[in-house]
């Protein structure tokens, strides 16, 4: 298979990337299913964990930053008002989550799959997007807690809720791009592992995921606002919880950056791979 040929140069072109994928979709489900098997395997609660951590870690931000920090995002310090916070904080979280968990693990997915470098017929591009479906998998769970929340406290889902895979979409290509490019860097450095937690950790901090952006002090906004995170994070809040439409304008040059993003990850990943051999 040419494609695969470690003496032949791979291909870095848009069309490679989504014909690599489109191709390869029965060997990324595969390996997906088996790394969420492998995860949970010897647990008592198994699968149930996927359920359970989520809303245990909900539980500790919201007492945290609700409780002990009195934070409100604009409702009365009541019950209701307490409810209201950690719904839009779990909703900040699920991106977080999507993105930092497939960054984390980028790094080293090529240092922990040695045996597949040296398989020439294997596809080593497909193993970011097996972590991609694995943290989709985590989100989807995530998002039917956080709907099923929504429908216990107020008895309604807004449509728009529909369009949540329209706004997300642009995030899950432009963290492609970026697993891409890590998964390569972190064969040659090492260092990348623990620089990129310190980063993700950093962005956390610098998006709205526990606090309004209206709460910053408008000379910081700027930096917020490049947050990669803040704007998915600003749209999937106003699909999900205030029942609004996506700024689709934003939502296109978002796209657009996304695939440019992704595009130049998988040409760097394409053209560096013939030395993964040679380094590990």
């Amino acid at each position: 298979m040419k494609g695969f040929n470690p003496h032949s140069a791979p291909s870095t072109s848009i069309r490679a990337l989504s014909s690599s994928i489109w191709r390869h979709q029965p060997l990324i489900l595969q390996m997906a299913r088996r790394e969420i098997a492998t995860r949970y395997a010897g647990s008592t609660a198994g699968l149930a964990w996927s359920f359970l951590t989520p809303v245990l870690m909900l539980t500790v931000y919201t007492f945290v930053f609700s409780e002990i920090l009195g934070s409100r995002w604009g409702a009365p310090a009541q019950e209701g008002g307490k409810i209201q916070f950690a719904l839009i904080l779990f909703a900040g979280l699920i991106v977080l989550n999507l993105f930092s968990d497939v960054l984390n693990k980028a790094p080293s997915l090529i240092l922990i799959n040695t045996n597949y470098v040296k398989k020439v017929i294997f596809p080593l591009e497909i193993l970011p997007v097996v972590s991609m479906a694995v943290a989709l998998f985590h989100a989807s769970i995530s998002l039917l807690v956080l709907i099923a929340a929504l429908s216990v406290f107020y008895q309604q889902i807004y449509w728009t809720a529909l369009l949540l895979p329209v706004v997300i979409t642009p995030l899950v290509v432009l963290t492609l791009g970026m697993a891409w490019f890590l998964s390569s860097l972190g064969v040659y450095l090492r260092d990348v592992g623990q620089t990129i937690g310190m980063v993700t950790t950093l962005l956390m901090f610098l998006s709205p995921v526990f606090y309004p952006i209206e709460s910053v002090p408008e000379k910081f906004r700027p930096y917020i606002m490049a947050n990669p995170l803040t704007f998915i994070i600003e749209q999937t809040r106003a699909v999900l919880i205030w029942g609004q439409t996506p700024d689709w304008k934003g939502l296109s040059i978002y796209f657009c950056v996304s695939v440019l993003v992704a595009w130049g990850g998988f040409a760097w990943f394409q053209k560096t791979r013939k030395g993964f051999a040679d380094v590990l």
